[in-house]
């Protein structure tokens, strides 16, 4: 079923576990995340990054991800994953997204929340919620780390704009970590106390399990996994052009993909908890 990024947290929060949000980039990538979903009863969220909605390929995307939702027995968002203007915004909703986020924190404070507030009063008009993100989740490759979240700069943010979730700095990074990441959990539950919404964790991938469990139970309720997924993809497709009985059916080529996809999906709904919640 497709459901709406409120309610989708909201099941999260009520439950006390964390929804993984995947990262899609093609159909393959889709059919191994659903089929994840639907043999751990999982809710999911799939999101796109602006530069497919940019591209058009969301435009191809989209209709198989709502298609597969309407279709699906477990709860299933369709999300924008860190917009920076309004264009990509317009576009996804009208393609049938049921999820904004709206990234304004390279900005100044104010601007921020003047673009998040703007999304969020838009979005509002179809009951489609909106994701902010206060202090700027940077790349791996980043040469220093911005300052991390202020818990009541949050509460701030968070009042003035509208946002159902907010996605915050506290010792992670979009990317391959080059050294093992250590979350400031003290500053996770600080940040959740003062601004009272569910927390998101961006750069999931490669974060330690027991970092990522402390993370939920201090507040987490979402979890955003990209880069595991583009690797996963890419280890199956590997095996296969190995494999010197492979078929040049790309379908068939596929398969591989689809499978290692689909089992990193089941680790991440096992890790943050979803396993069993859309029963």
């Amino acid at each position: 079923m497709l459901v709406t990024l409120q309610k989708i947290i909201q099941m999260a929060e009520e439950g006390n576990y964390c929804i993984p949000a995947f990262n899609v980039y093609n159909i393959e990538t889709v059919m191994g995340i659903m089929e994840a979903a639907e043999e751990r009863k999982a809710p999911v969220i799939l999101q796109l990054y602006p530069r497919l909605v940019n591209q058009e390929v969301g435009f191809y995307i989209a209709p198989a991800v709502v298609a597969a939702a309407q279709r699906a027995s477990v709860p299933v968002c369709l999300h924008l994953d860190h917009a920076a203007g309004k264009e990509e915004v317009y576009k996804s909703l009208r393609w049938g997204f049921t999820g904004i986020m709206q990234d304004g924190s390279a900005l100044p404070y104010e601007e921020n929340v003047a673009l998040t507030r703007s999304a969020v009063e838009m979005c509002n008009t179809i009951g489609v919620g909106v994701e902010g993100e206060l202090g700027h989740v940077g790349s791996v490759n980043d040469a220093s780390m911005g300052d991390f979240t202020d818990p009541q700069e949050a509460a701030e943010f968070v009042k003035d704009t509208g946002v159902c979730c907010l996605a915050v700095l506290v010792g992670n990074a979009h990317g391959h970590y080059k050294k093992v990441p250590n979350l400031d959990i003290d500053r996770i539950r600080s940040i959740r106390q003062a601004c009272g919404v569910p927390l998101v964790l961006h750069g999931g991938s490669g974060i330690p399990d027991e970092q990522v469990k402390a993370a939920i139970a201090a507040g987490i309720r979402k979890m955003n996994i990209g880069t595991d997924v583009c690797c996963a993809f890419a280890e199956g497709t590997k095996r296969t052009m190995d494999d010197p009985n492979r078929h040049l059916a790309v379908d068939v080529f596929m398969k591989e993909a689809i499978r290692t996809v689909k089992e990193l999906a089941l680790d991440k709904i096992e890790l943050t908890g979803a396993a069993g919640k859309a029963v």
